[in-house]
């Protein structure tokens, strides 16, 4: 303890004689109670570490949502794109590939469309009322079957690649702004007052 004065005597003495600013710094941090500057110090962490967590905590939350939604956003593009193939091959699997081509088209045009659902599900598993069969029909009639599982397996790969192929807009339009279809076997009244864009295999398209 006295070894201890004595050395702060001797330091005081110096700063007393000098007019250096570096000996005088010595001398405040020497004649200090560093007990209290620690204490202080160690205060003086607690607002900075809560700022450093908030702020990791914050980041951290923002990254997992963005991370989220982008997993939805892949999913429902996973299945608006099988949505899309199954149209595909319950409607034209036995038609040649422009032919499945012009089926997505009108499909994808439909989702364009202020007329109709604003995505691919909903648009191919529609249904309005038809007034002659009194009852609502499925805008597509394969939506109606009991079984519409793939059984073709080389015929589900190909429309499954007519899908993505039309859906990311990689294919040029067949049958631009075509929104209905029918089979060339049959004359449907509808079709009297819509204006005829392309024969297509065994379809016929219009808008």
């Amino acid at each position: 303890m006295l070894r201890a004065v004595l050395y702060k005597v001797r330091l005081v003495r110096y700063a007393i004689g000098a007019n250096g600013w570096v000996v005088r710094l010595q001398f405040w941090w020497f004649s200090r109670e560093r007990e209290h500057l620690i204490f202080a110090s160690t205060l003086g962490l607690i607002p900075v570490s809560l700022v450093i967590a908030i702020w990791y905590s914050v980041n951290n939350q923002h990254a997992f949502i963005e991370e989220r939604q982008e997993s939805v956003k892949i999913q429902g593009y996973s299945r608006e794109l099988r949505c899309l193939a199954r149209n595909v091959y319950h409607e034209a699997r036995g038609e040649p590939k422009a032919g499945q081509i012009a089926v997505a088209e009108v499909t994808m045009n439909r989702v364009a469309s202020k007329h109709y659902p604003g995505t691919v599900c909903d648009v191919v598993y529609e249904k309005r009322w038809d007034r002659i069969r009194k009852r609502y029909v499925g805008a597509f009639s394969w939506t109606e079957l009991e079984s519409t599982s793939a059984v073709d397996r080389k015929a589900w790969e190909r429309a499954q690649e007519v899908a993505e192929r039309v859906y990311y807009k990689k294919e040029a339009p067949k049958v631009d702004g075509a929104l209905f279809y029918h089979a060339r076997r049959i004359r449907p009244r509808w079709a009297r007052s819509k204006v005829r864009v392309a024969r297509i295999g065994r379809h016929i398209f219009y808008r």
